[in-house]
């Protein structure tokens, strides 16, 4: 037995709104809309992780407890790209070894662009 991602689901008060940011920052498209009310983003590569955007009537309250990590070897490109499409600032961390910027996309939900090295 055990269990296995079947995908992320992001709740949201407008799906194709959110939908449409995260295509242009995944460079996916919509696989499937029930309506508008529930999306299914195509996964970019096989077996990847899938992402969905389900209608919700409550508005969004507080940082989100779970989030999604992206990697990428240059952050600084990829946290302007994201910011032309909608998303803001939120924090930048360095350590030893990792950087990442925290970002939210245009709705609030927060998650980070990394590199390592």
């Amino acid at each position: 037995m055990g269990i296995e991602l079947g995908m992320i689901t992001i709740d949201c008060a407008d799906p194709r709104g959110l939908a449409a940011f995260w295509t242009k920052a995944l460079g996916v498209e919509v696989d499937q809309d029930y309506e508008g009310e529930f999306l299914i983003l195509h996964p970019k590569v096989e077996n990847g992780p899938v992402f969905a955007f389900q209608r919700v009537p409550e508005p969004r309250a507080g940082k989100n407890r779970v989030h999604m990590d992206f990697i990428t070897e240059d952050r600084k490109k990829e946290v302007e790209r994201l910011i032309e499409l909608g998303a803001k600032t939120v924090e930048e961390h360095e350590m030893p070894g990792i950087a990442w910027t925290v970002l939210a996309d245009p709705v609030g939900n927060e998650f980070c662009v990394a590199t390592h090295g």
